[in-house]
């Protein structure tokens, strides 16, 4: 889809921002570049819709050379996303997101269903927000507007420059979210630039990573936190300590494994609800897992389900339990298991075997305990993301 051939880019000072960049960009992938500030990551994407020129080399869509195209015109096929937003603050948010396909000259019976539909795909309602201002909406909702403009003229191709980072904590989540959910629905190609890794790793198909004008390292999120090339890229994405295997076996992430309770707190199915209060109280937590004399795992029963059901002297935990909805195997990687856990909110997970058996239970302070021993540099990081203090 995308090619970067041998591209160079010096400026008149001598600045050498860009050394021999090789890159292939898959077609209908997001792929994230990331880096410290001044690694060239931005200038590499502004390569793709000649907002900078190269000093040498070429730069490829779909086979043709972007220099023999028209500048402008190749600017309105592919969609672009800045941190500030860029709306036009004298127009409503519906001539806003209007404002390529008006360029193109569609006509209007097609640009307002259009902007409509872009509209309810991020949640903002057209009825309430089409003929607002941009002064009238949360820098979330402008940022919103910003994405799906990009996505007004439906390019192949969008370019989106640090969109989020200017955002609160809970707006940037969001956001990214929403981004996720588009990506999984439109399947467009995403090149979009950060130097957060969290950011990054939740997000991408694909990450290049960049230092000082060079591409140090590409991959999927899953091989680059597994298989780091050098101690930059290790230090990059905070793998401050990790194990190494014996004959200089590659470098292993951590499990679910490595930070698990053992002896979660548990309950059979026969147990009156009584008890399960008496168990809860003396274990100081507000649910119990339900397990078989096997230790199969059964289903979940939490303080209020109990409560609820407390007056009923001939109910027991199995009347109230509820299924898991969301479990983990061992060895499954902690990154996989936080994510998991910040997308559905969850509070703790189970750690289940093969055979259904309840090996134990990752908690947020479980995790934060061992990020605060391997990973320090992003406990705080991680524990705001699950809305709790490390």
């Amino acid at each position: 889809m995308i090619e970067l051939q041998q591209v160079n880019k010096v400026y008149d000072d001598g600045f050498h921002a860009l050394k021999d960049i090789n890159l292939t960009i898959k077609k209908g992938e997001l792929t994230v570049f990331i880096g410290p500030s001044g690694c060239g990551k931005s200038t590499t994407m502004k390569m793709i819709n000649r907002l900078i020129t190269p000093s040498s080399g070429k730069v490829l869509i779909n086979g043709k050379d972007i220099s023999e195209q028209n500048p402008v015109e190749l600017r309105r096929n592919i969609g672009y996303v800045i941190q500030n937003v860029g709306l036009f603050p004298h127009m409503t948010i519906a001539r806003n997101v209007a404002v390529v396909p008006h360029l193109k000259k569609w006509e209007q019976d097609r640009i307002q269903p259009r902007v409509e539909e872009l509209m309810r795909m991020v949640n903002l309602d057209p009825e309430v927000y089409r003929d607002r201002y941009p002064s009238e909406l949360s820098g979330g909702q402008q940022q919103r507007i910003g994405v799906i403009r990009a996505l007004a003229a439906d390019p192949d191709i969008i370019l989106m420059d640090e969109p989020f980072s200017a955002l609160d904590p809970i707006s940037r989540e969001q956001l990214q979210e929403e981004l996720s959910r588009l990506q999984e629905e439109l399947h467009k190609t995403i090149i979009f630039v950060t130097h957060d890794m969290d950011e990054a790793i939740k997000i991408a198909d694909t990450i290049v990573m960049m230092k000082d004008g060079e591409v140090v390292q590409t991959g999927s999120p899953e091989s680059i936190l597994r298989y780091p090339a050098n101690d930059f890229v290790r230090t990059f994405i905070g793998q401050k300590r990790m194990e190494e295997g014996p004959q200089g076996e590659p470098l292993r992430l951590s499990t679910v494994d490595d930070v698990m309770v053992t002896q979660p707190a548990t309950t059979y199915p026969s147990r009156g609800l009584a008890e399960a209060v008496k168990i809860m109280e003396g274990r100081r937590v507000d649910s119990l897992f339900v397990v078989d004399r096997f230790r199969k795992l059964l289903g979940i029963v939490s303080i209020y389900r109990v409560l609820n059901m407390f007056n009923e002297e001939n109910k027991t935990v199995g009347d109230v339990m509820r299924p898991i909805g969301y479990q983990v195997a061992p060895g499954t990687p902690l990154p996989v298991a936080i994510e998991m856990m910040s997308n559905h909110r969850l509070t703790n997970l189970a750690v289940v075997d093969d055979d259904g058996r309840l090996l134990g239970l990752i908690t947020r302070g479980s995790i934060v305990k061992h990020l605060n021993e391997v990973y320090p540099t992003i406990v705080e990081q991680f524990a705001s993301s699950l809305g709790e203090e490390a």
